[in-house]
């Protein structure tokens, strides 16, 4: 693979056509990331998503690319809408560049510059300013183009082009692998060793030394050495490399969503240590997860809250880290959840007969959770965040909810009368039934309401109790429901309050909510703006957006020419070879879902100030105080969940 780090700030591909002779997209060889089921990196391949391609120079490669025609950079199912987005900034950091496109754009070819469709821009809500992206813009719309293959816009009048993109059915299909195979980078205890690893990402086992997470001591008895845990495994939180059983919590529930709903999107060739064991890979990375989890629960039935250490110093890599490790003790938060995840994990382990042995144990270990967050007092102050750094605390009416969806799960396994009362009795203590969406800022519990639903022995009148909630929360909620042509020039809109820390996480959750009408035949007839909405945060996250710029990782390999370069995370560290993903020798590892604009961004970082919401954004890590890059860069296990979970319904 060519390395043109320290070139220019701008796509991988950019540079290469601009400083190679010849060079374009159709003759690189690309790593092993992009390529997982070819040969290692080095050999000769395609990538997945280039199989359309040729080998010959293109013409289209030597026109000037313009950020300002946003389209879908990995591209389009031929049966879906297709809509690009030309945006003229009016206010934020780009507000002295000015894009007015010509009257003709023209759907080209990319393979031969062959003129395909010559299209017309619709100006959006008659000219105006957006106030949340502080652009104004026109919309382009080429669905009627089926035909697989690889395309672009170009404007004649501006001589500028999009970035390239694929239509084809099997488009996202290396998106999720990638995407996926970030759990397994953040797998804690595990060493990430090539082939699996591409050799810009390989690492020997972290924290296995002394002291560290085979033998971590309670944190409020460090001397006690009867207190020793083996709490190895699990995968790192986010950017830092805590464990914690509650921020997992939706986490789990999402990934067997996206596995149940589609499983034929998750093969058993993600290049994982675990391919070819004829589970799927997805599944595999699941278990990693559970085993773990497993190690938390003490033969009681309580489960402890998180494993960490208890300070902020960073390393990197991550093998290199020596500090000690503790553990918080158990919670009835991390216990129910706990409950909820061993019953729920049941369900994936049928359908593998390598796997129904751990079954019973599975059930055992859910009913014992079950039974000791009922018998012991319920509490919201186990973590004194003497473990760095996340406050693992779960409000009390939070963990309500969570116990209706622990009570679901077991009644699905087990058909026991104790778990459906709970059922009945509790349902209105979750959160969708307080004042929140169905699965919005905690989305495992709308989620299980709407699968208890499904179940052949529910109570009927309940079922319908929560279908109408949910019928009634999709006809109301126009904000969050629907496509709405008037509400956002990027076609996936949010409110403006949504734009906080993590917002992309939410913005996937009303992603998947939106599929859910067509999922469950909520209306029926009257699905396609609800699966338009669906898509077009997908597009959204892609790089129709403000910004123009791929909100996952180092995605050069899989199609994109813009995309995340820097995220806080302590292995992928500023000023460290894994820094950046254009300047640096190595860069992050592909597919991490970054946390996303913040407009409660605290810190002092210069391209920050006075922005408009949506461009509450900016690519870098820095690690200070001031800076608080983890505010808007960390990536974490629930934006990736909640991403995955959206994704995989557009999967074939």
């Amino acid at each position: 693979m060519f390395a043109i780090n320290n070139i220019f700030k701008k796509s991988r591909y950019l540079a290469l056509l601009a400083i190679i002779p010849g060079c374009s997209l159709l003759n690189t060889t690309f790593s092993s990331e992009a390529r997982p089921n070819l040969p290692p990196m080095g050999t000769s391949g395609r990538l997945e998503t280039t199989k359309y391609l040729g080998t010959k120079q293109v013409a289209a490669a030597a026109i000037a690319v313009t950020p300002y025609i946003r389209v879908d950079q990995f591209g389009y199912r031929p049966q879906d809408p297709k809509v690009a987005v030309i945006s003229d900034p009016q206010y934020g950091f780009n507000a002295k560049d000015s894009y007015n496109p010509g009257k003709a754009i023209e759907l080209r070819r990319w393979e031969d510059d062959r003129p395909v469709k010559t299209l017309t821009p619709k100006i959006w809500n008659r000219g105006q300013t957006q106030t949340s992206s502080g652009d104004r813009g026109w919309w382009v719309d080429f669905s009627e183009i089926t035909e697989s293959g690889h395309y672009y816009l170009y404007d004649p009048t501006n001589k500028k082009r999009s970035h390239p993109f694929l239509i084809d059915p099997e488009v996202y299909y290396p998106v999720l692998k990638a995407a996926v195979r970030t759990f397994y980078y953040n797998r804690s205890n595990f060493a990430k060793e090539y082939p699996y690893a591409d050799k810009r990402w390989v690492d020997k086992a972290s924290f296995l030394g002394r002291n560290q997470d085979t033998e971590a001591r309670y944190v409020n008895d460090k001397d006690n050495s009867s207190l020793i845990r083996d709490l190895s495994g699990g995968w790192w939180d986010a950017g830092d490399t805590n464990k914690y059983v509650t921020f997992a919590s939706a986490v789990i529930h999402q990934l067997i969503d996206a596995y149940q709903r589609n499983p034929k999107a998750f093969t058993d060739d993600f290049n994982l240590p675990e391919s070819g064991n004829g589970i799927p890979d997805l599944v595999d990375e699941i278990k990693y997860e559970i085993d773990w989890l497993k190690k938390m629960q003490e033969t009681d039935g309580g489960v402890l809250l998180k494993v960490g250490t208890i300070d902020y110093k960073g390393y990197t890599p991550k093998s290199r880290d020596p500090r000690p490790r503790y553990y918080v003790g158990k919670c009835s938060s991390s216990t129910i959840v706990a409950a909820g995840h061993f019953a729920r994990t049941t369900s994936l382990y049928q359908d593998f007969p390598q796997l129904n042995s751990e079954i019973p144990e599975l059930t055992q270990r859910a009913k014992k959770a079950w039974q000791w967050y009922h018998a012991n007092p319920k509490r919201d102050d186990c973590d004194t965040q003497e473990v760095k750094s996340g406050d693992a605390d779960r409000p009390l009416e939070i963990q309500q909810g969570d116990a209706v969806v622990a009570a679901i799960y077991l009644y699905a396994l087990t058909g026991e009368a104790e778990y459906h009362n709970y059922i009945k009795q509790n349902y209105q203590q979750t959160r969708p039934f307080n004042g929140d969406r169905m699965s919005a800022y905690s989305p495992h519990q709308g989620d299980a309401l709407m699968f208890y639903t499904t179940l052949d022995n529910s109570d009927p009148q309940l079922a319908k109790t929560i279908l109408n909630k949910k019928i009634t929360e999709v006809r109301s909620d126009l904000d969050f429901y629907g496509f709405h042509s008037s509400k956002d020039l990027y076609r996936s809109f949010i409110t403006d309050e949504t734009y906080h820390w993590g917002s992309n996480s939410i913005r996937a959750s009303r992603g998947s909510s939106n599929y859910d009408v067509v999922f469950y035949d909520l209306l029926p007839g009257k699905t396609k703006s609800y699966e338009t909405a669906a898509l077009n945060t997908l597009h959204y996250f892609h790089g129709v957006n403000p910004l123009g710029m791929v909100y996952l990782t180092n995605m050069y390999d899989y199609g994109a020419e813009s995309s995340a370069n820097e995220i806080h995370h302590e292995w992928y560290a500023d000023n460290s070879p894994w820094d950046s993903a254009i300047e640096s020798p190595r860069g992050p590892a592909p597919g991490f879902m970054v946390g996303g604009p913040n407009r409660n961004y605290t810190g002092s970082y210069y391209r920050l100030k006075n922005q408009p919401i949506q461009k509450m954004y900016a690519d870098w890590n820095g690690a200070s105080i001031e800076d608080k890059s983890w505010e808007i860069t960390e990536p974490a296990i629930y934006y990736q969940s909640a991403y995955i979970k959206l994704l995989a319904h557009f999967v074939e």
